[in-house]
């Protein structure tokens, strides 16, 4: 496990109602909440972290609209 995802895990698993889907929220809150004195790093657990969120948010919203669909036949049936 690479140093940018362990440490976007450890972030997330401290602080998960702190972050968003926003880029820019999310290096205001890992300046918040640790201590990064490089601009890079900072960037890079930022990006990692919105990433890793929009595509949870998107698994969860195909998950749903899956669900939806299914209910929807046996409704028909």
């Amino acid at each position: 496990m690479n140093r940018i995802k362990r440490i976007s895990t450890e972030l997330l698993q401290k602080y998960p109602d702190k972050f968003g889907l926003d880029f820019d929220s999310n290096k205001k809150v890992i300046n918040e909440v640790s201590i990064v004195t490089s601009k890079v790093l900072r960037n890079e657990l930022a990006g990692y972290i919105t990433a890793h969120l929009r595509k949870e948010a998107a698994r969860q919203k195909a998950s749903v609209s899956e669900e939806v669909e299914e209910s929807e036949e046996s409704t028909d049936e």
